[in-house]
């Protein structure tokens, strides 16, 4: 015997209390049945915290009639997926054609034939929870796809930075000051975790720069500047080109990251909203970090003297807009640097790559 915890629930929605009747005697053995008498109490259990797992619905109903109550309820991301038979006295094919268009997935005619009704509750149940296993199959799989994603461009980003003689705490301050302005500016959750794993691949490029200049502690000269001003396009290219979102927007953030507001930046010199948002943002996380930042070729450099100097440049490397929001993001920028800062060392490092999935 089933118990009712386990019973599976259907909705039987009719305006006549002997259809329900009817219908509640039919399947109450198996399944656990809910009643409405009106599309408006029918809507009011679908969208309760225990929806039904089907609906049994009539079409003749006053006020809402089952048609309506099935456009509302396909139209609502929380109940479209539930399957929802017509049941009526409606049998022309104009009627079956409509529930089916509609969203229904059956159609039974009145007066009702109990075995009938139950083999099609059960095909339908069925499908039902076939559908729903491999939707969660496929999200499951998606998950554990970005989640590889995700690692491998943090550890390609940090191998560009233990390349460029960092501890590889540079990209994960960067990035969270990165999602900070992206969150001060507005946008949403999605795209600003999006730009919190597309950003530590900002420097991949800097793997394609020989070492001698990478690591030389003082000035570039002509020759090497050329050289290093290549690595936004190396690193375009090492990224590529991909259909993942995540992909796309690292691709971006790699290539435009050291273009300048007023057009004097590189590699390819686009000026004020030519340049992609994500880059104009990157290009102020970046730059604070590494300013604030102990290099092979400079002190790091107080936080005041750094902050002053992204201030300065407002309207000539960096969107004014996006420097106004790093100002208005200070408590946050500074908490960041304190929690990732250098001295922490490589332990954290480790914790923060285990962990940021849950950021």
């Amino acid at each position: 015997m089933i118990d009712d915890l386990s019973k599976q629930t259907i909705l039987v929605v009719d305006d006549a209390a002997e259809n329900i009747a009817v219908l509640k005697g039919i399947l109450s053995n198996g399944y656990k049945v809910k009643v409405a008498l009106n599309g408006a109490k029918a809507l009011k259990i679908a969208f309760s915290d225990t929806p039904p797992d089907l609906i049994l619905l009539d079409i003749m109903m006053p006020g809402m009639d089952g048609y309506e109550v099935c456009r509302r309820l396909k139209a609502d991301p929380r109940t479209k997926r539930i399957p929802i038979i017509f049941v009526t006295a409606m049998g022309d094919t104009k009627d079956e054609t409509h529930g089916f268009e509609l969203g229904a997935v059956d159609y039974i005619t009145k007066p009702v034939s109990p075995p009938i009704v139950r083999a099609r509750v059960h095909s339908q149940l069925a499908l039902y929870d076939q559908k729903r296993d491999l939707e969660e199959t496929v999200l499951q799989r998606t998950a554990e796809l970005n989640q590889t994603r995700f690692e491998i461009i943090r550890r390609l980003g940090r191998a560009a930075e233990f390349k460029d003689n960092e501890t590889g705490m540079h990209v994960i301050r960067m990035s969270h000051y990165s999602r900070i302005i992206a969150k001060t500016i507005g946008m949403d959750d999605a795209q600003a975790d999006l730009l919190l794993n597309a950003a530590p691949m900002h420097d991949i490029g800097k793997i394609g720069i020989p070492d001698h200049v990478l690591l030389k502690p003082g000035k570039l000269d002509a020759d090497e500047w050329i050289l290093m001003r290549k690595h936004p396009e190396f690193g375009a290219n090492i990224i590529g080109e991909h259909e993942s979102e995540l992909l796309k927007m690292a691709h971006i953030v790699a290539l435009t990251h050291h273009e300048k507001w007023n057009g004097q930046g590189y590699p390819n010199g686009l000026a004020g909203e030519e340049i992609p948002l994500v880059g104009r943002i990157v290009a102020i996380a970046d730059v604070f970090d590494a300013l604030t930042t102990e290099r092979p070729y400079k002190d790091a450099w107080p936080v005041g003297k750094a902050v002053d100097l992204i201030k300065e440049e407002a309207g000539q490397h960096f969107d004014p807009a996006l420097v106004h929001a790093f100002q208005q993001s200070w408590p946050e920028i500074l908490a960041i640097k304190e929690q990732y800062a250098e001295t922490v060392g490589l332990t954290l490092l480790e914790k923060h790559q285990q962990g940021a999935q849950s950021d």
